[in-house]
């Protein structure tokens, strides 16, 4: 089975989480952080992963490293569960309506990480909730499970959709990028390596 445990202690953060790629959308989500819990919440159910989150951060002082310290581990996570790789999809991309917004997600498991995030409402809030931290969180996850990440906001006027939109879309992808190709008989890069 395709599984993960990671804890990570720092003075900042504390976090504990445990992935199964191969599940069906169960845990718990406890981040401290109302929205950020709805943001995964949505990842596992339509990445189709079991998620178990439990971090206790500085929230008292702002939201930055829970969010980034969560990307860390979730990152490390999915680095283990794919083990060598072998006979993945590799590459994944979901493009998803919220409403009156449109997100798109490409992404590459082939090792390299880079991240680019597109979102004209990066700089805006939802409640106490700064969506530039979405972008940090994204960072966090590509460099850890060495990954390429490219998530853009194509259109949309509600902030809340829009994030929706590129949570449902990077868990769509990466729910195509790590399924089984059965025709894939080894590591899917004519390298031979990732």
């Amino acid at each position: 089975m395709r599984i993960a445990e990671i804890k990570r202690e720092t003075r900042e953060t504390k976090i504990k989480l445990s992935l199964n790629l191969d599940g069906s959308g169960e845990g718990t989500i406890d981040t401290g952080i109302g929205f950020f819990n709805h943001m995964l919440e949505l990842f596992k159910k339509h990445a189709l992963v079991d998620l178990t989150v439990e971090a206790k951060g500085d929230i008292d002082v702002d939201y930055h490293h829970t969010v980034e310290d969560v990307g860390l581990v979730l990152g490390q996570a999915i680095l283990q569960a794919l083990g060598d790789r072998k006979g993945i999809t590799r590459y994944g991309f979901a493009s998803i309506p919220m409403d009156e917004a449109l997100c798109e997600a490409s992404i590459d498991l082939g090792g390299r990480p880079f991240h680019v995030f597109v979102s004209g409402k990066k700089h805006l809030m939802v409640r106490d909730f700064e969506v530039k931290l979405l972008e940090e969180f994204f960072r966090a996850v590509s460099v850890e499970a060495k990954m390429n990440i490219h998530v853009r906001e194509i259109y949309g006027d509600e902030t809340h959709h829009v994030c929706e939109g590129i949570f449902k879309a990077f868990a769509r992808a990466l729910r195509q990028a790590v399924s089984n190709d059965s025709r894939e008989k080894g590591i899917p890069s004519s390298k031979g390596v990732i």
